[in-house]
């Protein structure tokens, strides 16, 4: 038999505007399979809105989906997010949390915009201007408002910036502890993870 290893493309962690990509889940599946990808799994940060669009789109590009989240959970003040791939999408308990994650992540943002506006000009109409309807609100949607007011260059020069922790305009968020999201994940029939084991 003739050595023929399996080698096909695949993005196994990535971000649509469901959370803080910058391409719809239909428009990252096609940009995936223009790339030449074999497989992308969808990843956006505590939700699975977008894989219903993704799925019509794989069909349409014939490409493989795996179906994932990448669920924020923090050790003391760290945060270490884990991804899920292939879990139940009804799973309650995994809704129930990803849902504080996110209700904490909108106050979250609320408040360092607060805080960013009393020194700058940016309100959050203006944050809201760089999401679509259903987005996981975070730090990248307020980024790309101060770029867009003209505050920064780009969203990295943001981050250096006035969104670094030390600038004073930082906030916690609601997560759970990485153990815990890897419970949840493992009862959601998911494989955990970690999404950032470099950092």
């Amino acid at each position: 038999m003739a050595d023929a290893p399996f080698a096909a493309a695949a993005d196994l962690h990535a971000h649509t505007t469901v959370s803080d990509g910058t391409d719809t889940p239909a428009e990252l599946v096609a940009a995936a399979s223009a790339a030449g990808l074999a497989a992308l799994a969808l990843t956006d940060h505590d939700s699975t809105a977008g894989w219903a669009e993704a799925a019509e789109a794989a069909r349409l590009h014939g490409i493989a989906l795996i179906p994932g989240m990448e669920l924020s959970t923090r050790e003391q003040f760290t945060s270490v997010h884990v991804l899920g791939y292939l879990i139940d999408p009804t799973d309650e308990a995994l809704l129930a949390e990803t849902a504080r994650i996110r209700d904490s992540r909108l106050t979250r943002a609320e408040a360092i915009v607060r805080r960013i506006a009393a020194d700058y000009d940016l309100t959050w109409d203006d944050v809201l201007a760089q999401t679509s309807d259903g987005t996981t609100i975070g730090r990248p949607h307020i980024a790309d408002a101060l770029v867009a007011r003209g505050h920064a260059s780009t969203r990295s020069d943001a981050f250096a910036g006035i969104l670094h922790w030390r600038s004073g305009y930082a906030q916690p968020h609601y997560a759970p502890d990485p153990l815990t999201g890897i419970r949840l994940i493992r009862a959601a029939g998911g494989v955990p993870v970690l999404a950032h084991p470099g950092t």
